[in-house]
């Protein structure tokens, strides 16, 4: 494929697509009822920021938030952290959920490695949350205590969720490829009464048994008082071993005579504890509201995503990122959620390609590298199969390069409306991503989200335009974290965020907003490529490399030397079969120089079996650069939060084996 150039404009929504969008909608009920009339999305933007709680109070009304008594003030203060949204009401987000849905209608599309594709309706749905709270309840569940589940992106995990939120208590999740040390990491912080699991698990047709894991975590969990057993791998695994034990059949058989409740909670109270990778030690409890999530999901859900009942709404994730969080704020708007556990390339790599066609997915979630992958090998989607229900495909998790946005529309589907979307765990949203009113540009993310005062500051914190800077949050946001668990006066809150610039949210990534209002992101700023003075994200340096057929992936490291000068080594994954050649260096090498710059030409290339990522697979540039400059592995990478620890030993031996020269030269 010919390179694209950043900005080409690949597509425009047609008037009647407009018209219908969700988010003209809204503009036209704010027209009529708060006569405020703005003519571009950018102008809503802009009151949604500038008149923040006049927005957020839009909202209450506009989403029609149940609430058991009012609020006091949208915003009790705009100083972060530390503002509450909403404060005096009371809510309850799993009722959003259930409110006036069709008991017949699709709730859920499931499928996975080792179940075929089955739906669950909207009565079936309540029905199994309605008895699994029960259960919870006779366990001792109560609002503020803590469920936790190590269980797949199945069914079950979204009827165990639901519950835990109808009671007020507190639900966290990890997928169950993490191994017990990164479960003992997240789940001991937080001590848990109830913990949901499965026996094992299925992944790129390979069964991986993990009650040794589970029976390892009751005995590191000394809150624990009962655990919920999935048999999932094997349908007759035997799980009575484990103690206190109550299996999935009888958690979810209901009592007809007990009612289906929501416990009423106070807005700024916790729904659930998403965590950071871990990387370089034990993985941050974020801490996120009830009432944040709920409107703030509303919103992305209904503008930003424009779902409806008739959306089928598919995200590949695990229950150990947030984009499966995100996943289910898909059923606020009703639509139907699309779930899937497997790998994306078994058994074959178009499978999830097939698996939209099978289910007629409307909307496409998946990653950047995946894309990139499909891209690299060749396919055509969009030839191969019956694609006629997909509507939009979103990505996240690392910048999408404009080349992954030509290949979708010249191999998937033309008349499409692409989104690439930033956010983070640490909002569990997207506050960077895609509105169907807008056009789209290769390379670029649409539009800044809606109540999201995103800005791009230089280093004495000036906002910047057409220039690349750190992404900052300039106000509050509800998704905010409201605290991290058991952190002693917001200490390591504020360490995280607030430490470049004072009450400003520093995200860590690298940002440019365009004269359009279009936003580019470079990566973390913090893993920036700094050459004689001139920086450049390392999304740029891969993007040029993504062009070269031979290399499958890469990773590149700027490590300061004692002379004030910096070495670049880059590490690259070849294509089976495909050896490292002074050949290939030089093609590279050319790449980058035409692309980027020749300054930022990578001082050695060197091939690697494979690059380290954590679980949510995300490179460890960090990690690396501080391994080869000599810092103790075990200060600088927790190894249990990686998906492929063996990755990372080609790295230690290269510092151990002082290969520093070679790097240098």
């Amino acid at each position: 494929m010919s390179e694209i150039e950043e900005g080409t404009l690949l597509w425009e929504p047609q008037d009647k697509q407009k018209e219908k969008a969700a988010v003209t909608t809204y503009m036209n009920w704010l027209r009529k009822h708060k006569e405020l009339d703005f003519h571009d999305y950018h102008a809503l933007w802009k009151w949604s920021v500038d008149e923040t709680e006049d927005f957020w109070e839009s909202l209450w009304t506009y989403f029609q938030i149940k609430s058991s008594t009012p609020y006091q003030a949208v915003l009790s203060s705009h100083k972060m952290p530390g503002a509450k949204w909403f404060t005096g009401s009371s809510i309850n987000y799993a009722q959003h959920i259930f409110n006036e849905r069709k008991n017949d209608a699709v709730a859920i599309l499931h499928s996975s490695e080792n179940r075929s594709t089955a739906s669950i309706t909207w009565g079936e749905l309540e029905r199994d949350t309605r008895a699994f709270q029960q259960t919870l309840r006779s366990s001792g569940i109560k609002k503020g205590d803590r469920v936790v589940a190590y269980v797949p992106n199945i069914y079950e995990s979204v009827v165990a969720f639901l519950a835990t939120s109808s009671l007020g208590a507190i639900w966290s999740s990890a997928s169950p490829d993490f191994g017990t040390e990164s479960v003992m990491d997240r789940f001991q912080q937080i001590e848990p009464k109830v913990m949901i699991t499965v026996d094992g698990y299925r992944y790129n047709g390979k069964e991986f048994n993990r009650l040794e894991v589970v029976e390892n975590l009751q005995r590191a969990l000394p809150t624990l008082e009962t655990t919920i057993t999935i048999p999932y791998l094997n349908k007759t695994a035997d799980m009575s071993k484990l103690k206190n034990s109550i299996p999935w059949k009888k958690a979810i058989t209901l009592d007809e005579s007990l009612p289906f409740t929501f416990e009423q909670v106070e807005f700024n109270d916790p729904l659930w504890i998403l965590f950071s990778s871990g990387t370089t030690g034990k993985p941050k409890p974020i801490v996120q509201s009830q009432g944040g999530i709920l409107l703030e999901h509303l919103k992305a859900m209904t503008f930003h995503m424009d779902l409806s009942e008739d959306d089928r709404f598919f995200w590949y994730t695990t229950t150990g990122w947030m984009m499966w969080n995100f996943l289910i704020g898909g059923l606020l708007v009703g639509s139907t959620i699309v779930l899937y556990d497997g790998s994306p390339t078994f058994p074959d790599k178009k499978s999830l390609w097939k698996f939209a066609e099978d289910t007629k997915t409307t909307v496409f979630g998946t990653s950047a590298s995946f894309i990139t992958t499909c891209m690299n090998e060749g396919m055509q989607p969009g030839k191969d199969y019956d694609l006629r229900h997909l509507k939009n495909i979103s990505s996240t998790g690392t910048p999408l390069p404009p080349e992954g946005f030509q290949w979708c529309y010249e191999n998937v589907k033309k008349d499409l409306w692409i989104s690439s979307v930033s956010g983070g765990t640490d909002v569990c949203t997207a506050f960077i991503l895609g509105v169907p009113i807008l056009p789209v540009y290769a390379g670029e993310l649409q539009c800044r989200g809606l109540g999201a005062r995103i800005e791009s500051f230089d280093e004495q914190g000036e906002a910047l335009i057409d220039e690349v800077g750190e992404l900052v949050l300039t106000a509050p946001f509800p998704s905010m974290p409201v605290f991290f668990w058991n952190d002693e006066k917001d200490s390591r809150l504020k360490d995280s965020y607030f430490d470049v610039f004072p009450g400003i949210w520093c995200h860590g990534d690298y940002l440019k907003i365009t004269d359009r209002h279009t936003c580019v992101i470079y990566g973390r700023s913090d893993a920036t490529i700094n050459r004689g003075g001139i920086r450049i994200g390392t999304s740029e340096i891969y993007r040029a490399v993504d062009q070269i057929e031979e290399v499958a992936d890469s990773l590149i490291v700027d490590i300061p030397l004692t002379n004030g000068d910096s070495s670049t080594p880059l590490f690259v994954v070849m294509r089976d079969g495909v050896e490292l050649t002074e050949a290939i260096e030089q093609k590279i090498k050319k790449q980058i120089r035409t692309h980027c710059s020749p300054r930022h030409t990578p001082t050695a290339i060197h091939q690697v079996p494979d690059l380290p990522k954590t679980l949510n697979g995300k490179k460890l540039e960090i990690p690396v650069k501080k391994i080869l400059m000599g810092k103790p592995v075990d200060q600088v990478v927790n190894k249990g939060s990686l998906s492929n620890q063996a990755a990372l030993d080609f790295f230690i031996e290269f510092a151990d084996q002082g290969k520093m020269e070679d790097i240098q030269r």
